[in-house]
This record gives C-alpha cells, structure tokens and sequence, in this order.
C-alpha cells in the first residue's frame, strides 16, 4: 500500500467557504477514484503556531498499491480538484511512501 499526504498553504484569495467546498471535494475522491483504501482530511487545527507556517487544509490517501497511486494523478476527478486550486494556492507539500 501506498501513503499520499498532501498540505496546503493558500494565498489572501481563499474565503472560508472555499475552503469548505476543497475539503469537501476531497472527500468525495474515495467514492469517485479506485484504489483508495482510506482518506482523512480536515482543517489544520494545530495550537502549535510556529510549527503551521500556513499551511491550513490537510489530506492523507492510503491507496492499495503503487499503481492506483499513479492512476490517481491524472485522474479527471482530481484533476477538476486541482485545476479548482488557480489563483487560491501559495504552495503545497506533497509526500508518498510505501507502507
């Protein structure tokens, strides 16, 4: 299996209401994309500030093997996602590993 974390850090152009609509876009990806074993993602409610820097919506995947991983990223369904992401984002963080 394979572990897909993402982090996003969004720029002045977001609005709450956007930000409800990506998370909930997120989770609508397991019903829409195979191989998605298991999805959690939510708003980064850490009181450890210094340890934020920005970064406010989370996900993480847990996809049944490396080949449902590659068939995730050009994905209509989370491309629309990514493409929903122009003139919002200031910059992501992405990690992938094997478990």
């Amino acid at each position: 299996m394979y572990e897909h974390i993402v982090t996003f850090k969004f720029n002045g152009n977001i609005t709450l209401e956007k930000e409800k609509a990506l998370l909930q876009q997120i989770k609508e990806f397991k019903g829409k994309i195979p191989g998605i074993e298991e999805l959690t993602a939510g708003v980064n409610m850490t009181e450890e500030i210094e340890n934020k820097h920005g970064y406010t919506l989370a996900l993480r995947i847990t996809f049944e093997n490396k080949q449902a991983l590659d068939h995730y990223l050009p994905h209509p369904v989370h491309q629309e996602f990514v493409s929903s992401l122009n003139g919002i984002i200031d910059n992501v963080i992405v990690v992938d590993y094997e478990i």
